[in-house]
């Protein structure tokens, strides 16, 4: 059954998401739940951090997709992409039944229509930006619902921040174009380069999508750009080119502007910045240059949404914001500290792209200059191994030591045999004094227990499970075992 729009109100209509536990997937069930809908969920049996994001929620979540599992009443299944509609067992039930089907992009498009919306994208930074983007709204009291791709300490844990329905900030992603489903007022665009090539062709593709999700901005709507990210601002220069009634809202050291980047100084454990168009420094107590940008990004976009109330950043809202920045301390994933023992400070990322790596590491770097620093890295599918395995080869400059596993293979593609994690190990090591390879991350564990010191950090990078592995060498060292 087609679904065109959702009811005007979702107080008591009733919503089945399957796949539940996937980050955006419960970030929608929390919206959704804050507009009075009633919701019910499915997933796999594994246990995610979302599990406890869905228990203080009351969501109960089903485990098996059992066809019988979908509850009578049902108004509306969401599912998320990873599921299809021909062997998946509850949405081929769903079907049956007549009851309307969404796929998680379309779902969020759909809710977006209700709000005056703004779309965060990006290849890189828009999960931090749209944190940073919550925290500011946060800080103005603004009647604003903020969405993104990852858990937020500044939101209590949670992947969303709701304080009205007036505004929607949402984290959209560029792959397989799932960004078109959303209906933005504003979009503001981080960074631009060659990514999900297993459906992308090129980086001429993902311009002429980015471009696609520019112009469909509404008259006299705003975009908000990198400019110091080549990607961003090539997209930013083609769709002004053809949409000259946009708001153009440039930010970055190279801006012309309020948002241009006057300065940055790192200092251990801070960063501190200015801004031309405001007076005063702002400060970042999360790592790297790039949150720097970020962070300008986001204090752009907000303040074009403040000014749709009247008002344009007034020096209470200026400090509030720099209140903001400084007590911000990252998201679930990017650069997390996830604990210290024995002396070692154990880390995470997320960054599964060769740029991401780099500045993740340069800005670990700058912001721990006395830490030897040991990075773990599971590559994330073949095809993205294969078309950056030199960009990945050099990407480990800023760490002591490197320790590499087999690939981390995605559900959307299948291992041909042409690429290895061994191909890269051969390849790191070629630029690097210091790698070693285990095939899987739990096999380096007694190596790294001899190896990791005092003063070292130690960081896990990938959107694989290697993530496993730092957890279980900080219960080792909290445990006092050597």
């Amino acid at each position: 059954m087609e679904w065109k729009d959702l009811p005007v109100s979702l107080s008591g209509f009733p919503v089945h998401l399957v796949g539940v536990k996937g980050t955006g997937m419960t970030a929608l069930a929390e919206v959704l739940l804050s507009r009075g809908a009633r919701i019910s969920g499915t997933d796999v049996a594994d246990t995610f951090y979302t599990d406890a994001i869905l228990s203080k929620l009351g969501i109960r979540c089903t485990t098996g997709f059992l066809p019988s599992d979908v509850p009578d009443g049902t108004r509306l299944v969401v599912h998320s992409a990873a599921y299809r509609r021909e062997d998946n067992p509850q949405l081929i039930e769903a079907a049956a039944r007549g009851i309307p089907l969404l796929v998680y992009p379309e779902a969020l498009g759909l809710l977006s229509g209700h709000f005056d919306s703004s779309g965060v994208s990006g290849v890189h930074g828009k999960s931090t930006t749209t944190a940073l983007c919550g925290v500011i709204l946060k800080g103005w009291n603004a009647p604003a619902t903020v969405l993104t791709g990852t858990e937020v300490p500044a939101f209590g844990g949670r992947c969303t921040w709701t304080g009205g329905e007036r505004f929607f900030v949402a984290e959209t992603c560029e792959y397989r174009r799932h960004f078109l489903h959303f209906h933005p007022q504003r979009i503001l665009i981080t960074s631009i380069e060659p990514e999900h090539l297993d459906y992308f062709k090129d980086l001429e593709d993902i311009l002429a999508a980015f471009e696609e999700y520019g112009r469909s901005l509404p008259l006299h709507g705003a975009l908000v750009y990198n400019h110091d990210d080549a990607g961003a601002l090539e997209a930013a220069r083609r769709i002004l080119k053809r949409r000259d009634d946009l708001k153009a809202v440039p930010y970055g050291q190279t801006a012309e502007g309020d948002f241009r980047i006057d300065g940055i100084e790192m200092g251990s454990g801070e960063i501190r910045f200015a801004l031309h168009g405001f007076s005063g420094e702002f400060k970042l107590h999360v790592p790297g240059r790039h949150n720097v940008g970020n962070a300008a990004g986001a204090l752009a976009l907000c303040s074009l949404i403040r000014g749709t109330e009247g008002s344009r950043t007034p020096s209470d809202d200026l400090e509030s914001a720099r209140r903001s920045l400084a007590a911000f301390t990252g998201t679930r994933r990017r650069s997390e500290v996830v604990g210290e023992a024995g002396g070692v400070l154990f880390m995470d990322d997320y960054g599964h792209h060769p740029t991401a790596i780099r500045t993740t590491l340069e800005g670990l770097r700058a912001f721990h200059p006395d830490r030897r620093i040991v990075v773990d890295f599971a590559s994330h599918t073949y095809s993205r191994t294969r078309t950056l395995l030199s960009d990945f080869a050099s990407c480990f400059g800023a760490a002591d030591m490197v320790v590499l596993h087999k690939i981390y293979a995605s559900a959307r593609e299948t291992a041909t045999g042409d690429i290895s994690g061994r191909d890269l190990f051969r390849e790191v090591e070629g630029r690097h004094p210091c790698v070693r390879y285990f095939e899987e991350p739990m096999e380096a564990v007694g190596f790294l227990r001899g190896a990791l010191r005092p003063g070292d950090l130690f960081v896990t990078v990938g959107a694989g499970d290697n993530w496993k592995l730092g957890r279980e060498l900080l219960r080792l060292a909290e445990g006092g075992v050597g």
